[in-house]
């Protein structure tokens, strides 16, 4: 299994950011098999999505809708609609796994590989990336 971090900037504002950049010079080369792409953070996650056509705003308006920000969260710390974010990856996973066939990331043709981050707390994320090639490869 051959790893790499990569570190996403995202800012003190709640953003997609689009990942498949990363996902794609990181198996580029590789061959088949498998790719992990981990989000270990506790506030965000990782969804397959279209991007650039205004999904990014709907997902916004339905984690808004699904996590209100004004809940009377127990999970109080942090900026105000803190204890949302520590719900976000119960609904928008950590993790993603996608096939890689002949050194590319499979995905459909309008398929992106988004980081979902709701918190303002943290500026910075690490993606951790890890391929598992198939055994024809190794």
């Amino acid at each position: 299994m051959q790893t790499q971090r990569v570190e996403i900037e995202t800012g003190r504002r709640r953003a997609i950011v689009d990942v498949t950049g990363e996902v794609a010079s990181f198996v580029a080369g590789r061959g088949d098999g498998l790719v992990n792409v981990a989000l270990p953070h506790a506030t965000a996650g990782l969804a397959l999505m279209e991007l650039g056509s205004g999904s990014e705003r709907d997902l916004m308006d339905r984690i808004d809708a699904l996590l209100p920000r004004d809940h009377p969260y127990v999970h109080t710390h942090g900026s105000a609609g803190h204890g949302a974010d520590h719900l976000l990856p119960a609904f928008v996973a950590p993790t993603l796994t996608l096939p890689v066939l002949d050194g590319r990331v499979v995905l459909g043709i309008w398929q992106r590989i988004a980081l979902v981050d709701t918190n303002v707390d943290n500026p910075r994320r690490e993606l951790l990336l890890a391929f598992v090639p198939s055994p024809e490869d190794r």
